[in-house]
């Protein structure tokens, strides 16, 4: 006989969460594991005595959590999902028929917080992860990658110099011209500080960037949007972002002109727990960074008891100074050279005894003095006009010049040896323990783990996002770890039982004792 399905709502009904969320779902395991109750002392100072109950600070960051485990960015779209999925419901402790907090809860809140109690949570998490023996401490994988900003590049407006940007401002914010001398009318909400918006370029620099957009508009013809009205060559000295003056013009190879901020890993080898995270700004390269990634993750690991004894990084974190300051630490460098560093001209051979350069005519370039290149350190070495004097191949080495120059960075014993490691056996294996390492990190963030766009205004707010989607991405880690342990040890205790059995059994056939 068919059967056919009639629904009617009922009156009264027995229903219990805990009986519906299953034991092996992802979101029960969590909430056993999973103790944020030190947040109530963490985030008491902001709060008042009186007035309405505020979101409980644990209901707060499950659901952060939850949207980047769900790689949902949206707040309104969070709070829509959370609302239809019982087993997120049972994780945040509310009943089928309770009311989640209104979206716009969540983006007061997060601004509420400081930076400081979002990183006590990711501490807190990693802290959970090294007591479950996940992270190793002595080798740790750096990496960066650009995370598109909330801001538009159609938002973006021209820095002026200092004296000249009250006019300027006038000239662009009047409605009409009747009332273009008249004192500034907002057009729209400016974020940005005076000295955002202030020109600091030299009087030569904007000149070669209007040389540059010449060229590129001449150039570049072919790049899709090239052609478009209003399209121009966009520099972080001559631009900024009224929406988000922290966020930076930044380019990868292939890939078009955005705002972004940038966001620098830290990954552990053992089980690639993330140690640390942090957001930049993107106007800057990498090898500037990477003195304050590696104090942020020394401090974070030795709080756990743990020493750190490796870095691997790709070249962009290459430099002289970053190779001295991690042998000052006391930890070893794998970081690839950059394609800058020639390690000296050709044909000359470095006398290390008499810190000086032999030419291949047996002259001397001895050391003259230390001076700051672009900001780096560098060694001048010079012949003297006697020695060049006559020289068969002075035109070729030389040119017109009285006498050989050679500039060469002060931390080349320190490239040298960093080279050594890398060229290694061992450096070999530490270049594909990095890339299988940090590398499949970054791409479950940006792709699955919500940190594909910044969704928040302002440096302060990125570093929380950043720090949000490490927590999830730890939590995930260490929740299948754990039962995925406890699973094994299950298994490794019935077939021991099922050996003794099978002893026993053997026993009792042969009438002697079978020892085990």
């Amino acid at each position: 006989m068919q059967g056919k399905k009639i629904y009617q709502e009922k009156l009264f009904n027995s229903f219990r969460l805990s009986e519906r969320v299953p034991e092996t779902n992802f979101y029960r395991r969590l909430k056993s594991v999973l103790d944020l109750t030190f947040l109530y002392n963490k985030t008491k100072c902001y709060y008042g005595n009186t007035g309405q109950k505020s979101i409980d600070p644990i209901v707060f960051f499950k659901l952060c959590l939850v949207g980047y485990l769900e790689n949902i960015i949206s707040d309104r779209r969070l709070i829509a999902h959370c609302s239809m999925r019982m087993d997120i419901l049972y994780f945040l402790g509310y009943d089928i028929d309770e009311e989640l907090p209104w979206h716009s809860t969540l983006s007061r809140t997060r601004q509420l917080y400081p930076e400081i109690v979002f990183e006590e949570v990711f501490s807190h998490v990693v802290k959970i992860c090294v007591d479950q023996g996940m992270v190793s401490g002595h080798t740790q994988a750096i990496d960066s990658a650009p995370i598109k900003a909330n801001a538009s590049m159609d938002s973006l407006d021209l820095k002026v110099p200092e004296e000249d940007l009250e006019s300027y401002l006038r000239e662009i914010r009047h409605i009409s011209s009747v009332d273009k001398h008249k004192p500034l009318r907002q057009a729209r909400k400016d974020k940005a500080r005076p000295e955002q918006k202030t020109l600091t370029a030299t009087s030569q620099e904007p000149q070669s960037i209007k040389s540059r957009q010449k060229k590129w508009s001449k150039d570049q013809d072919q790049r899709p949007g090239a052609n478009n009205k209003g399209s121009k060559y966009t520099s972080n000295k001559t631009h900024y972002s009224p929406t988000d003056p922290d966020a930076r013009i930044s380019v990868k190879p292939g890939k078009a002109r955005k705002l972004n901020y940038h966001s620098h890993i830290s990954v552990d080898t053992s089980h690639h727990i993330i140690t640390d995270m942090q957001a930049y700004h993107a106007d800057k390269k990498d090898n500037q960074y990477l003195q304050d990634m590696v104090t942020r993750t020394k401090d974070r690991l030795w709080s756990q008891g743990f020493t750190m004894k490796r870095v691997l990084a790709d070249a962009g974190y290459s430099s002289g100074e970053n190779y001295a300051y991690l042998e000052r630490e006391g930890i070893e460098s794998y970081i690839p050279k950059h394609g800058t560093y020639k390690g000296g001209p050709e044909g000359f051979t470095y006398q290390g005894m008499g810190n000086y350069w032999l030419c291949p005519q047996g002259k001397a370039v001895k050391f003259r003095k230390q001076k700051t290149e672009k900001g780096t350190l560098k060694d001048l070495y010079l012949t003297t006009r006697k020695d060049c004097r006559g020289c068969h191949i002075k035109t070729a080495c030389i040119g017109k010049q009285h006498e050989k120059r050679i500039s060469i960075t002060a931390y080349r014993a320190e490239y040298e040896r960093n080279n050594t490691r890398v060229n290694s056996r061992r450096g070999k294996r530490m270049k594909n323990k990095r890339l299988s390492t940090v590398e499949p990190v970054f791409g479950t963030l940006t792709q699955f783990m919500g940190l594909r766009k910044i969704n928040t205004i302002g440096i302060e707010q990125a570093n929380k996002v950043m720090h949000l989607s490490a927590t999830a991405f730890n939590l995930k880690k260490y929740v299948n770890f754990i039962f995925k342990q406890i699973g094994t040890q299950a298994i490794a205790i019935c077939f021991y039982f099922f050996v003794q059995t099978l002893l026993n059994w053997l026993e009792i056939k042969q009438c002697k004792p079978i020892k085990l």
